[in-house]
């Protein structure tokens, strides 16, 4: 116990010691860059600004070259921060409001995979003839691009947010049906035994003897799908646009906003550690030791 608690302390220390390393090369590689704007700046100053906007130099805007450094993500981040839920119109709401988006359609999505995925698997798992009737199928479907769904979605449904939806459905599905599948099927034959000499009934040993013991299996399908959705999700919200934090990229980067950008996918790494933290608690859960 100890030695676990010491191990983590010191792995701890070495992830602040590589982050500070990984800033300062940042700082290091963008201090070039950042002296370049500044004496552009110094060199424009006292030029009649009339003459300045002829030669496509406007002063009143701030031009950045090159990559932007990590003082100004940071500044970028704190105003983001600190007014998380304007709304100024359709391309200018705050960070929280895309990314309540983005989880809502994720959420939707996951949990409507979840109601097709989890009794589908059981029901392979336990009839060995279902399984190898319908394993074509899903080995055809599943290496499909979720994104590849998307004009099919548009074209059907024709509503950019719902086929957002269906997009996350569909790449949500397989990994937590084949483990549930898996799962289900590695039952230890000696507990079903019990379970037949005891008479308990089909649904009672579902839940009692199949669950429990295929749980682990079935939230590591989850955890793979949660994590899938997340990486779909932001593509498909720069194909169909309007709401969410994929859309937030796409808008800052046609503003040319690349610390805008930065932060973006700043947040959109620790949404993702966030749900995999999640995840794997439940997962701790659910575990056992035989």
């Amino acid at each position: 116990m100890v030695g676990a608690q010491r191990r983590s302390a010191l792995a701890a220390v070495l992830s602040v010691v590589f982050l500070v390393l990984l800033l300062l090369a940042w700082h290091l590689a963008t201090l070039q860059s950042a002296s370049s704007v500044a004496s552009a700046a110094v060199s424009t100053a006292g030029v009649d600004p009339e003459y300045l906007k002829l030669l496509g130099k406007d002063p009143g805007t701030t031009k950045t070259t090159g990559f932007p450094t990590p003082l100004q993500i940071g500044e970028a981040g704190w105003k983001h921060i600190t007014n998380p839920f304007y709304d100024n119109g359709p391309n200018d709401k705050g960070i929280a409001i895309q990314l309540g988006h983005s989880l809502l359609r994720v959420g939707l999505g996951f949990f409507i995979a979840c109601l097709v995925a989890i009794p589908l698997g059981f029901v392979i798992g336990m009839s060995p003839l279902l399984s190898e009737a319908l394993n074509p199928f899903i080995q055809v479907l599943k290496p499909i691009s979720p994104l590849a769904w998307m004009p099919l979605a548009l074209y059907t449904i024709k509503d950019s947010s719902t086929s957002g939806i269906f997009v996350i459905f569909i790449c949500s599905i397989w990994p937590m049906l084949i483990n549930t599948a898996f799962g289900v099927a590695g039952v230890r034959r000696d507990l079903l035994n019990v379970a037949a000499t005891l008479e308990v009934t089909p649904l009672r040993r579902a839940f009692l003897v199949i669950l429990p013991t295929a749980a682990p299996t079935i939230v590591t399908g989850m955890r793979i799908s949660m994590g899938i959705a997340w990486l779909v999700i932001v593509a498909a919200e720069m194909l169909v646009g309007g709401t969410g934090i994929g859309y937030f990229v796409w808008n800052e980067w046609n503003n040319l906003s690349i610390t805008n950008v930065i932060f973006a996918i700043l947040v959109i790494g620790v949404s993702g550690m966030f749900l995999d933290f999640l995840f794997a608690r439940l997962q701790k859960l659910v575990s056992y030791v035989d």
